[in-house]
């Protein structure tokens, strides 16, 4: 009794039971001393932990900064580690020298090791004749690899041992520094043993430790380890004083004897200190008080320090659960499906043989989670109209109360609703467009959220007003282009049915599956022209669009060209109509009227149509005529008409020619008609006492002739008309006096005489009262018109185109100046020959070598009669 109480005492005043063991400090290479320049690695040697540890290295008392177990060292020192919180190593010697030769021997020599010792010279230097000394003693000569072997070391090979060569460049002889090598003698492995007063080590009990060596030695430390933690460390007993035994002292154990030679290490000693049984603990998992039904729930009980083996048991309302008793080392647990009846208080029991434990009571209540909830919907259709009210009813035919109801639109919350009482919820809302994609609802009553079957719903938007535009290819639309009808709704639910009308008329459909609008396409026409509209169709709605109003632009067609005179022919002086009309194209029409490719005018027809172009006909205007269209889409020009400008005749000029100065029976005279003015072919009538002597024809403009052999009869009043088909016109009479036979030649020319000298007494006077009469009047004297014809009416000009026949040739014309009442009636005879007088200028009469043989003065007292004068006078030979 009194040694335990002393190793009580003992362990008791320690304080060292956190200490880890001393490490051992090992070499690569293992020998020592080294040359300078060599590196030698350490390596800190701990013992086995269960988590690595932070090495510290020392070089005397000076820390290093290294951390790891290995260190390379390449100077000299006295080198220590700790590992951890372990004891400081014993410490390694290490020379590092300059010497020549040296002699490397191992760190630590034991009994019966086997030992090399190495003679080594530094690089650079040969050295031979190698040989190895023990306290001064020749021990061997060396071999080539200088090494020197004991087999097996003991106490006899400690000593002082150095070696010795020569070189071999001079034979001088090398020595090493001597070296002292102590064998030593090691203990045997200690045997850690643990004695109890008992045959189970209980918590609480006493237990003594043994570390026991078969080999005495004057000094061993003995160290006593848990989990390689040191409990004790002494040097004067090899027990362990008793301590009382807790369950943190179960666990492996062993004990470390170092005689100075090196620590020996025990096997380990198993130690299980049986804990009784302390009280379970009961846990739900899931940990909820109220847990769904038909989830798992299971039952944990678990004591946490008894000694294994436990056996657990599980109770609801002191009823043991069926095969809930179980032998576990980490705890029992019971598992099964909950329903409603698996309500009320459970606990469970442990025991490991040294008395049973119960736990606390743990009250479980049972919720019926909510079953998958219905939506419904009312009205029930999948497609309702915009504008309608829609009812969403979720109701979950099992759940406790309360449940929070929640309604969705695909992932938006629409509406939520907790019920406390009662079954279901609605929601209900006014349907717009974006109420049409996928409905559910969700139940939860906080033991799980279910959800229902989605439903779709289609929410149909009647269409709204479409919009009706044109594409054209360019601006106006033109007959021939394409023309795209443009429709669209920009509300409506698809499909829409597009129909195109033009003038409340069908013109085609087309439907747009997928929404959007439609379009119809058609080649333009002139009859493409009006109002157009579209109507857009859905679900029984039909919207019409506002009329547009397209105007279909025509290139204008060819014009016809027409040419309307005043009269039946185009005469001049009657008005022309220049008349141009396309019967087709756009209006305005801008119409240009040409005479020979020179614009005579143009004008605009504003409303379509044609147009027309008036003048006055002259002579110049013959020629070719056109007109052009245009409505600024395309110009087109007409055929070509030609005009030809038609000149009534004028009054025709009656000519008589005979070959001699007196006209007689049996003389040929050339009656001459002549209109100056007038388009051919003109038809020339003569007339001799208003009777027709003879027609002619001719397209030339110097009139017609025609030779007359004369007899008595043809005295009297010669005329002639001349007709182009635009109004005849009849010359002045011309009076021919016919004489007798030759026999009687004498007497009729000397009454002639005298009668031709009476004549022109008076016809001198009348010319003498008609000039006085023309001064008063203003007007020129009828001596100016025998100067200058041109004064004459056009119409009434005589113009002369007589061949110049033999002197004394009697020319026979009539003279009505300015369309007055007074003729005046000569007959000449011109001079020279071979001449010709065409439109010649007359003299003026004179009573000298005058060529007039014969004249006489008209005038109109009245418009029904006319007086006649006339005079003779002889005739120049």
């Amino acid at each position: 009794m009194l040694l335990w109480a002393t190793l009580l005492v003992l362990a008791s005043a320690s304080g060292q039971f956190a200490t880890t063991p001393k490490p051992v400090i090992s070499l690569h290479p293992p020998w020592t001393p080294v040359f300078q320049g060599d590196t030698v690695s350490l390596t800190c040697n701990g013992f086995r932990s269960s988590s690595p540890k932070k090495t510290q290295w020392y070089n005397g008392q000076s820390p290093l900064t290294e951390t790891r177990n290995t260190l390379d060292v390449y100077q000299s020192g006295k080198y220590s580690c700790r590992v951890g919180t372990s004891l400081l190593s014993d410490p390694v010697h290490l020379d590092f020298t300059k010497a020549t030769l040296i002699l490397q021997t191992p760190l630590s020599v034991f009994e019966g090791d086997s030992v090399n010792l190495r003679c080594l010279a530094r690089a650079g230097t040969e050295l031979e004749n190698m040989e190895i000394y023990k306290n001064g003693e020749l021990l061997a000569l060396l071999g080539e690899n200088n090494d020197f072997n004991i087999r097996r070391a003991s106490l006899e090979n400690s000593g002082n041992y150095h070696c010795m060569g020569v070189k071999k460049s001079n034979h001088e002889p090398v020595v090493s520094k001597r070296v002292k090598i102590q064998v030593q003698v090691p203990i045997s492995q200690p045997v850690l043993t643990a004695r109890t007063r008992q045959t189970q080590i209980v918590e609480g009990q006493q237990i003594i430790l043994n570390c026991e060596v078969d080999r005495s030695s004057p000094e061993i430390l003995y160290q006593f380890l848990h989990e390689d933690t040191v409990l004790w460390e002494t040097k004067t007993s090899s027990i362990l004083a008793s301590f009382s035994l807790t369950a943190k002292h179960s666990g492996n154990y062993y004990c470390i004897a170092n005689s100075g030679f090196g620590p020996k290490r025990s096997k380990v000693l198993k130690l299980s200190v049986i804990v009784p049984v302390s009280q379970p603990i009961l846990t739900f998992h899931p940990a909820e008080a109220r847990t769904v039904e038909g989830s798992v729930l299971t039952l944990h009980c678990e004591d946490p320090r008894g000694s294994l083996p436990i056996l657990y048991q599980f109770y609801r309302e002191k009823l043991l659960l069926p095969r809930s008793s179980t032998r576990s080392d980490t705890g029992a647990s019971y598992r099964f499906s909950l329903t409603e009846a698996h309500s009320g208080n459970y606990y469970c029991t442990a025991d490991n043989g040294f008395g049973s434990k119960r736990s606390n009571t743990v009250s479980l209540s049972v919720t019926v989670p909510v079953s998958q909830p219905i939506l419904t919907f009312y009205p029930a259709e999948a497609q309702t109209i915009e504008g309608s009210v829609l009812t969403l009813h979720c109701e979950a035919h099992r759940g406790s109360l309360p449940i929070l109801y929640q309604f969705y639109l695909e992932t938006s919350l629409l509406d939520r609703s907790t019920v406390h009482s009662g079954v279901g919820t609605s929601y209900r809302f006014s349907l717009t467009e974006a109420h049409s994609g996928n409905y559910y609802c969700t139940a939860d009553n906080g033991f799980g959220s279910k959800r229902s079957n989605t439903m779709s719903l289609s929410v149909i938007v009647p269409v709204s007003l479409p919009l009706i535009i044109f594409k054209v290819p360019r601006v106006p639309a033109v007959v021939g282009d394409m023309i795209e009808l443009q429709c669209e709704a920009q509300r409506g639910s698809p499909p829409i049915v597009y129909h195109f009308f033009h003038e409340d008329v069908m013109l085609g459909s087309r439907q747009s599956p997928s929404g959007g609008g439609a379009s119809f396409k058609f080649l333009l026409t002139e009859e493409h022209s009006g109002n157009y509209l579209c109507e857009a169709s859905n679900v029984g709605k039909t919207q019409r669009s506002k009329t547009v109003v397209l105007n279909v632009k025509v290139p204008v067609s060819r014009p016809a060209f027409t040419l309307r005179a005043s009269g039946s022919q185009a005469v001049v002086g009657n008005v022309m109509q220049l008349h141009c009309e396309a019967l087709r194209g756009s209006p305005p029409i801008l119409y240009r009227f040409y005479h020979e490719d020179v614009m005579l005018g143009n004008s605009s027809a504003s409303f379509g149509g044609g147009t027309s172009f008036n003048f006055t006909l002259t002579v110049e205007h013959s020629g070719n005529y056109s007109c052009e269209a245009d409505n600024d889409l395309e110009v087109q020009r007409s055929e070509t008409v030609t005009l030809k400008v038609t000149v009534p005749v004028s009054r025709p000029v009656l000519t008589l020619r005979v070959s001699k100065a007196q006209a007689m029976v049996g003389d040929v005279v050339e009656l001459h008609c002549e209109a100056l003015r007038g388009s051919p072919p003109i038809l020339y009538r003569f007339y001799h006492e208003n009777v027709v002597l003879r027609n002619d024809s001719t397209f030339s403009a110097k009139g017609v002739s025609f030779n007359l052999s004369l007899t008595a009869q043809h005295s009297g009043n010669y005329s002639c008309e001349a007709d182009n088909g635009l109004g005849a016109q009849k010359s002045e009479l011309v009076t021919l006096f016919i004489t007798g036979p030759t026999e009687n030649r004498s007497a009729v020319a000397t009454g002639v005489t005298g009668a031709l000298l009476s004549i022109l007494g008076l016809a001198a006077g009348a010319l003498l009262f008609y000039f006085w009469f023309s001064r008063k009047a203003g007007e020129r004297s009828a001596s100016d018109f025998s100067r200058n014809p041109s004064d004459l009416n056009p119409q009434e000009t005589t113009y002369q185109n007589v061949p110049g026949w033999i002197e004394l040739q009697p020319v026979y014309i009539n003279v009505n100046p300015r369309e007055r009442d007074v003729v005046y009636s000569e007959v000449r005879r011109n001079k020279g020959e071979n001449k010709y007088a065409a439109a010649s200028r007359p003299k003026i009469l004179t009573n000298e070598g005058s060529p007039v043989i014969y004249s006489q003065v008209k005038v109109a007292c009245t418009p029904a009669s006319r007086v006649q004068q006339s005079a003779t006078s002889d005739p120049h030979r």
